[in-house]
């Protein structure tokens, strides 16, 4: 069996859930030895100088210990030369959300390390950097690069979008559901079946953020980017030169007097007040026999991009989605009116890593 080495940078949720898989995968795997030489954190790492491999039944521990821990090594300079000079070949695991690390994608690539990633910033941010990254991977000796879970987390979005181009269809709509944390709210503000026990807008928004299904600061879901960067890295895909995620219309559901609010307790405080507005935005769509919803939308002929709220006839399958369900509908030249559909947990730590480990298994298959 051929030896592959595995550096992971980021072991917070997402990255715990994926050693832990990758463990598994890598104690049944019949055609690799898979050797991780390195977990980092942005304050201690542990690695293996010899390229031996790390113990990932014991990581959690060796990391917390002074003894085994180490100080990370610069990035990208000495994590790239301590990639760059184990045996065989590296694929590089970035778990983190970080701006700064996506940005030297291309060198890692260029430098022959695989690359895969749930981190968005760098399909999502300068279109430069997207053309970088993919321009490095194609080049002699460049690094595969996968990063499905940047939409979608573990469900099949980009590799539906990579099929259904390569085979020769034409995408003409891309729409849907992108966000968990906007599943979870309108199907709870807005519930396809009312009890009439329904909470009021900000009511949802404490809830879901008690409940995990927001960021810390709810307004980071709210404003809309997150779904714009996974519009924007789809559009990218199909064709469009989307130049920045802030390049097309996002309709920000936070209020504006509450947009400097100084932390998110005072944006919460505040937000009950505002409840008025979204109880128009609600009676307005059920007035028209159907329920509201907070969809990203792309239309490849038009060349147009938009998040933000539409209405959607209760029953179309987005008015019936459950609890924080995503559904992405293809519309394409061979399927016609009746889109593909992709729908499933858009969201958590476990499919996450599951979208990032069927990454890295892709890269194995391709260095056989």
């Amino acid at each position: 069996m051929s030896k592959v080495y595995v550096a992971i940078i980021g072991a917070g949720g997402v990255g715990k859930s994926f050693i832990s898989q990758l463990n598994a995968y890598a104690l049944r795997s019949k055609n690799h030895i898979i050797s991780t030489i390195l977990i980092s954190r942005s304050s201690k790492a542990i690695l293996s100088k010899d390229y031996s491999g790390l113990n990932l039944a014991t990581w959690e521990s060796d990391l917390a210990s002074s003894s085994s821990s180490v100080k990370p090594p610069s990035f990208p300079e000495e994590t790239l030369k301590f990639l760059t000079s184990a045996p065989g070949p590296v694929i590089l695991v970035d778990n983190t959300f970080s701006g700064a690390i996506a940005a030297e994608y291309p060198r890692f690539l260029s430098s022959g390390v695989h690359l895969v990633t749930p981190n968005k910033k760098g399909f999502s941010s300068s279109l430069d950097l997207f053309k970088a990254i993919y321009s490095a991977s194609k080049a002699q000796n460049g690094g595969y690069v996968f990063h499905e879970a940047t939409v979608g987390a573990g469900l099949p979005v980009l590799s539906t979008l990579k099929d259904l181009i390569d085979t020769g269809d034409e995408i003409v709509k891309i729409e849907g559901v992108f966000s968990g944390t906007m599943s979870y709210l309108f199907n709870s503000f807005a519930p396809l079946s009312p009890s009439g026990a329904e909470k009021p807008f900000s009511a949802c928004v404490a809830e879901a953020r008690e409940l995990g299904y927001t960021e810390p600061d709810p307004r980071d879901d709210l404003n809309g980017l997150d779904v714009a960067r996974k519009l924007t890295i789809l559009a990218r895909l199909s064709g469009l030169q989307v130049s920045e995620p802030t390049s097309f219309p996002i309709q920000s559901l936070i209020p504006k007097p509450l947009e400097s609010a100084t932390s998110a307790e005072e944006f919460l405080a505040g937000l009950a007040d505002f409840d008025g507005e979204m109880d128009k935005v609600k009676t307005a769509a059920e007035s028209k026999g159907a329920v509201v919803r907070y969809v990203g939308s792309l239309d490849v002929g038009k060349g147009e991009v938009s998040v933000g709220l539409r209405n959607f006839d209760r029953g179309s399958a987005v008015a019936g989605l459950k609890g924080s369900d995503n559904i992405i509908s293809f519309y394409t030249k061979r399927y016609g009116e009746r889109a593909m559909i992709v729908q499933g947990a858009g969201a958590g730590a476990e499919v996450t890593a599951m979208g990032v480990l069927s990454d890295l298994i892709k890269v194995l298959e391709r260095l056989k």
